[in-house]
């Protein structure tokens, strides 16, 4: 993964493991295995264990300690309320952005397609 795509990354990790949860609950390696069925190969658990600790911190999940047949607890993460309100504006901005480059983006080519 290029440095541009890491960056743009960093801003929208956060709502897209929101989004993760939305679907199901889950623990971090679940979390990370999603993200790299999703096409995100690229993203290593530690990013995903800190990015838990914030969300977490920021009441935007619910955590379960789920005994592991294997070692000690998981934690298990369920969106709450705020975590869905905090996803919805984030599919909001999303949107909006979203639609903005696009703009940019044609206002930009359509000049070079007048040209050819």
């Amino acid at each position: 993964m290029g440095k541009q795509m890491t960056e743009m990354l960093k801003g929208t990790l956060e709502g897209i493991v929101l989004a993760i949860l939305a679907v199901q609950p889950a623990y971090g390696y679940e979390i990370t295995a999603r993200l790299r069925d999703q096409g995100f190969a690229d993203i290593v658990e530690g990013t995903v264990y800190a990015l838990l600790v914030r969300i977490e911190q920021r009441g935007l999940v619910d955590v379960a300690k789920i005994p592991s047949e294997k070692g000690p607890p998981r934690k298990v993460y369920t969106l709450n309320a705020l975590g869905g309100e905090y996803l919805e504006e984030f599919w909001r901005s999303w949107s909006f952005l979203e639609n903005r480059i696009e703009q940019l983006r044609n206002h930009i080519e359509r000049p070079q397609d007048k040209g050819a």
